[in-house]
């Protein structure tokens, strides 16, 4: 064989695959692959470029691979409400935590406000869940009035007597705890337990440089050697834990994952389980349970003896068997507070990919000088932004109202109660949908199994609690679905 003549085949081999691989970088390698200009170097003025991110799981939680699924009702509505009307949707990938938040959980939250906040009992009175649920009239519930939040023995029981509202506010703290510990693991930050008043790491305080905190060790520095803070743009910081969508939670509780063969969906689920059946088949619990739940009237447990489901109120946050997504406690124990404004017809309504409807668009408060402004929590101030609250859209806006005459344009722009009447008189009826009334599902210990289905939904004004009402945090999975 004439290896000369085979000299030009190799060379265009080499080049192919040089030209293949990137010589100048592959979506963010060393250099850019449009300009060939060297990344992150002084002598090309520092070009910004973070290669290969790929998002870290946060604390407690698991990853949920979107798709997918029809979200609704998949049994008959005996409810009559038809509020929850079968609708084929797609949920991005996103991130929710393995179990619902306990007591435990909740209780960081109370004594870091304390420590942090000291004698600013209205603030911490604010966040503190409402132990009188427990009360009833006609039942002896007082001990768990006085232990079921603050006695360890419920330390792994689902936090209840939560509002939506203080349940958005541990979302928002722990978002910051858990980006403080991010920046001291990393040794950028150290541990500063000084921290009062508006002296406080919050995760968009610190990257607007009105937290400067106590320097780590190991500052994130630039190519010439100088040190900086972090930046939204190093993809150091995880995103905010929230509260999950309706779709994304509803989603999350089928598992269906489980039950795909390639691109099709071998069998649906009434609930987080295959079947329709509430107790375990396999030969080590055959007969238990499957969840948390009323079983019958007056049976909140089963007989002494043979406990059907070890709970006569919740039961710790690990009970009985995760779904196909890991997840603990998707039907029964507590129900679970969601994102999402209640409508009856929000499912007609909502878009076909991460449908969700709550959004109010804001942005952070400036001073006459342009300098934005905190609290006296340290907390940045937000303002929502003209029209930009689209909580009623197509169901209480002006725009899906009847009106009186024939003149669309004389007609007042009268809000969610121009469709939704309220009136506080004594004795005049008012209706319970406002945009302040969240979505909250799942079931709970003292539910027949009918609201243990995901597909069903009920709903609450974003201030009250219940006895029996919990939540969970999710996350925004940022990049590809389950990368590349």
């Amino acid at each position: 064989m004439n290896l000369n003549k085979l000299k030009p085949l190799f060379i265009v081999i080499i080049a192919a695959l040089v030209s293949s691989c990137g010589l100048f970088g592959k979506g963010g390698g060393e250099s850019s692959r449009t300009t060939g200009w060297e990344y992150n170097a002084e002598e090309t003025g520092n070009i910004p470029n973070v290669s290969g991110y790929e998002q870290e799981t946060g604390p407690g939680l698991v990853f949920v691979q979107g798709g997918t699924f029809t979200m609704g009702r998949v049994e008959q509505d005996v409810m009559y409400r038809n509020d929850n009307y079968p609708r084929r949707v797609t949920v991005a990938s996103f991130y929710l935590d393995e179990t619902e938040v306990s007591n435990q959980d909740y209780r960081e939250f109370t004594h870091w406000t304390s420590r942090v906040y000291p004698g600013d009992n209205a603030k911490v009175k604010a966040i503190t869940p409402d132990s009188s649920v427990w009360r009833v009239k006609l039942a002896y519930n007082e001990p768990y009035v006085n232990n079921y939040f603050r006695h360890p023995a419920y330390s792994e029981y689902p936090v209840v007597g939560v509002t939506w509202e203080q349940a958005e506010a541990y979302c928002a703290w722990r978002t910051d705890r858990v980006n403080e510990q991010v920046l001291v693991e990393k040794g950028i930050l150290a541990h500063d337990n000084t921290q009062a008043g508006q002296n406080v790491y919050t995760t968009t305080t610190y990257l607007t440089g009105l937290y400067e905190g106590t320097t780590g060790e190991k500052p994130v520095e630039n190519p010439d050697g100088t040190t900086r803070k972090p930046k939204w743009e190093d993809g150091i910081l995880l995103p905010n834990y929230r509260l999950p969508t309706e779709a994304e939670w509803e989603y999350a509780a089928y598992g269906l994952i489980g039950n795909v063969d390639g691109e099709l969906l071998t069998d649906r689920k009434i609930y987080p389980w295959n079947g329709s059946y509430l107790r375990e088949d396999s030969k080590k619990n055959k007969g238990r349970m499957k969840a948390n739940f009323v079983r019958g009237r007056g049976d909140m447990m089963g007989i002494a003896g043979a406990l059907n489901d070890n709970a006569d109120i919740s039961a710790p946050v690990f009970s009985y068997e995760p779904n196909d997504y890991n997840l603990y406690c998707m039907s029964g124990n507590v129900n679970e507070w969601v994102a999402d404004v209640y409508r009856p017809m929000s499912l007609n309504d909502v878009e076909e990919f991460n449908p969700f409807r709550g959004n109010v668009i804001t942005e952070y408060r400036r001073d006459a000088n342009g300098l934005l402004v905190r609290n006296e929590y340290g907390e940045l101030i937000k303002d929502t932004l003209a029209n930009m609250d689209y909580r009623n859209v197509r169901d209480g806006d002006s725009d899906s109202q009847v009106i009186e005459g024939d003149d669309w344009n004389a007609t007042k722009n009268n809000g969610t109660d121009g469709m939704y009447i309220q009136d506080d008189r004594p004795g005049a009826y008012s209706s319970l949908i406002s945009d302040e009334v969240r979505v909250y599902k799942g079931g709970s210990w003292q539910d027949r199994p009918y609201w243990m289905v995901p597909g069903t939904r009920r709903y609450l004004e974003q201030t009250k609690a219940q006895r029996d009402l919990g939540f969970r945090c999710a996350m925004t999975r940022v990049g590809s679905p389950e990368g590349f």
